[in-house]
């Protein structure tokens, strides 16, 4: 566990996503949990020896599985936005593992078995604020990566968890994305009020400006030439075709080029039928 501010931490020694945790004086607030139970109660145990007070309460950044998966073994209250939670309505009420080859981290957990979901108990629209201490939590929705993403921000100390709106080294989740609102939503962390925060990305952990820069023109790109290939009667042979270039960017580790890949792949297709053929029989949890 890295400290990063006082009474924030992070993790990133799990599978799934970089998790978060801040110490207040009435309780813990947790961001995300690792989609392996036996993560979970690992990472549960590494938790006791924060100094906060008894009550706990659980934020999911979005309803993606990485991040979701584990909530049920960690034992708290689970706040997310409404449309994540309009997401766990669209799904059946418990999780089988099986190959799904989404790129998703939690397809490489060995011995997930069948999970049951924990849906959100605590819902909200744009804004909730959490005062538990001298140091206000406050959460906020910005749509982008997924209808309900949202990011918590810890003001007086200068902390933003951000979810997956900006990804260091690996290609974004964009199946269930919306590219107009994410574009808009990496222009407001890259504004003024932001400019001197720590930022933690679901995927990297600390990241700086370069990185946010980086996604940003990454997301346009890809915006771009989806909005192009929409306008063709090949889309699908074109999708895959600007995918390679997309991957070498990069500069991956060969060991995650496969899964990169077909994130990538699954990703851009769910989302050019999405939005070129919203009559077609695909998964769209949270629209």
């Amino acid at each position: 566990m890295q400290v990063i501010a006082d009474q924030v931490y992070i993790e990133d020694q799990y599978p799934g996503v970089v998790l978060g945790a801040i110490s207040l004086g009435h309780g813990l607030i947790q961001i995300d949990a690792p989609p392996s139970p036996e993560d979970g109660r690992s990472w549960r145990a590494a938790l006791l020896g924060l100094n906060s007070g008894v009550e706990r309460f659980l934020v999911n950044l979005d309803s993606h599985p990485d991040r979701t998966l584990g909530v049920r073994a960690m034992d708290c209250t689970v706040i997310a936005h409404e449309k994540t939670a309009q997401a766990f309505r669209n799904r059946p009420n418990t999780f089988k593992s099986q190959p799904e080859e989404t790129g998703a981290d939690w397809e490489a957990v060995i011995g997930l078995g069948t999970i049951r979901w924990s849906p959100p108990e605590i819902t909200f629209t744009e804004r909730m604020e959490i005062q538990w201490g001298s140091m206000p939590v406050i959460i906020e929705h910005h749509p982008g990566p997924a209808s309900g993403a949202v990011w918590v921000i810890v003001p007086e100390s200068g902390v933003v968890f951000i979810g997956d709106l900006a990804l260091k080294g690996q290609p974004p989740f964009v199946a269930s994305a919306n590219l107009v609102e994410w574009i808009d939503s990496l222009e407001k962390l890259i504004g003024s009020e932001y400019r001197n925060s720590l930022i933690v990305s679901s995927r990297g952990g600390l990241i700086g400006l370069k990185d946010i820069e980086s996604q940003l023109v990454l997301i346009k790109e890809i915006h771009q030439k989806v909005e192009a290939i929409g306008k063709t009667p090949e889309g699908m042979n074109e999708i895959e075709a600007i995918i390679p270039g997309l991957v070498a960017r990069l500069n991956a580790p060969a060991d995650r080029l496969k899964q990169y890949t077909q994130r990538l792949r699954y990703g851009l297709r769910q989302y050019y039928l999405r939005r070129y053929h919203p009559a077609s029989n695909i998964d769209s949890e949270e629209e």
